[in-house]
């Protein structure tokens, strides 16, 4: 049977070797420093102060506005900083670091159950900012205004987004396959607050383990199904999915909910199934470790907060090493500063090696005309037009023109370009210059 999947796109090498890696709790390092602003929105307010004690899951710093939340302690202990920190673009920004005490259990003592069977909507609106969720497929932005979109948008189908289509990456598939009655309950929980009718779980062919243990635990329930796809790049992004599962388009400038859809990754729908009913704030996630620059690969459950110098270390960081990845290679943001703490939004760490780097780059030449990037493009853009645009910093003229906004950076043009022309990166300078003119 031929499966669902969007036009043009890439297939590049999936090296998954961690899928069959069972999840496992990662040790706590010596010192967590918990960003206050790991999310898109308002940076959290700290509410604690140097050489405080607190435990483990103590709400540590409280949400500014409803485009924020709040944070919680990933650790019992103290303490021993409320200042700032290098985040991974290297900018200083707002934190506070514990160290936690040797000798605890560290058992999670602030919390409180809650009957989401009880709850209205906007209660469960409320419930998720409570416990401090964001979206964890990697652009982290606050759940709780993903999932009440405006009233005068009548939301029909909930999407569950597990394709998971980047290289590398298993963290998602893990959490499927290991936690699948959580997924199902943060499913129903979501289709409350949204009213939609719907819920469809989308993975890739190569998780079909993942489709069927999730059909047999939604089996009672008519309104979930699942769907598998076709196994190709990007079709995790959510333009993509709507238009493989339902064959709409979300119009240029748009949000999947003008045409009546809300699309979350898996993993958050399960952490908020999880979490919502026992009251408790998020204070670690799953995250794939993986490339060879690391001995011991695998899926962790990693406290937020976590240095990545001792995720490193604990991962065996070996001398093929050459670049730290936070997020997959096709995407993902390369990291310059080991001393960045792990959040929220830290979906996996790639660790390329020297042959691994090698594969995706070379000297840059000029374009050859040879489409390869149009014809890759999901979208349908003309990323060598977008290109030559940007080298003559006809900025205004690539927006109003040739859609630039439309373009969400899948990497898919640099990855096929035999001129090695690093398209992808153009595009940011130029969205980041038509953004600062437009703001003054």
């Amino acid at each position: 049977m031929r499966l669902r999947t969007f036009s043009h796109g890439v297939h590049p090498a999936e090296a998954k070797i961690t899928s069959d890696a069972k999840i496992r709790r990662f040790p706590f390092a010596n010192e967590l420093t918990v960003l206050l602003s790991q999310h898109i929105g308002r940076p959290a307010k700290a509410i604690v102060f140097k050489g405080q004690e607190v435990v483990r899951g103590e709400r540590i710093a409280e949400a500014d506005g409803r485009m924020s939340i709040p944070l919680f302690a990933p650790a019992t202990g103290v303490v021993s900083e409320v200042g700032e920190t290098i985040n991974a673009d290297g900018v200083m920004t707002p934190s506070i670091t514990i160290k936690p005490f040797p000798a605890s259990e560290q058992i999670v003592h602030h919390k409180k159950a809650l009957d989401v069977d009880k709850l209205t909507p906007d209660e469960l609106v409320s419930a998720i900012q409570n416990i401090g969720m964001v979206g964890l497929g990697g652009a982290a932005f606050t759940a709780h205004v993903k999932f009440s979109p405006p009233k005068d948008k009548t939301i029909e189908t909930f999407i569950v987004n597990g394709c998971e289509c980047e290289p590398y990456l298993t963290a998602d598939h893990r959490v499927m396959l290991e936690h699948p009655e959580d997924v199902i309950s943060g499913i129903k929980i979501i289709l409350k607050i949204t009213g939609a009718d719907r819920a469809i779980i989308a993975t890739e062919s190569n998780k079909q383990d993942a489709a069927d243990l999730l059909a047999e635990a939604a089996k009672d329930d008519e309104r979930i199904s699942v769907e598998v796809l076709k196994t190709k790049y990007p079709q995790g992004a959510e333009k993509l999915l709507t238009r493989a599962l339902l064959g709409k388009d979300v119009p240029s400038g748009g949000l999947p909910a003008d045409i009546g859809v809300v699309v979350s990754n898996v993993t958050t729908v399960a952490e908020i199934g999880a979490l919502l009913p026992m009251g408790c704030g998020i204070i670690e996630r799953v995250i794939t470790i993986s490339g060879q620059g690391v001995s011991k690969p695998g899926n962790f459950r990693v406290p937020i907060g976590t240095p990545l110098e001792f995720v490193l270390e604990k991962a065996g960081l070996n001398d093929q090493a050459r670049q730290v990845i936070f997020g997959g290679p096709m995407m993902g943001k390369s990291v310059s500063y080991l001393g960045t703490p792990i959040t929220e939004g830290v979906t996996s760490i790639v660790v390329l090696s020297e042959s691994e780097l090698a594969a995706g780059t070379g000297k840059i030449h000029a374009c050859i005309q040879c489409a390869e990037c149009v014809s890759s493009c999901p979208i349908h853009l003309n990323p060598s037009k977008l290109g030559r645009l940007a080298r003559k910093s006809r900025f205004d003229e690539m927006v109003e023109e040739y859609n630039l906004f439309d373009c969400f950076e899948c990497g898919s043009c640099s990855y096929v370009c035999p001129s090695h022309i690093p398209l992808v990166q153009m595009f940011r300078i130029a969205k980041k210059v038509v953004r600062s003119k437009a703001s003054g």
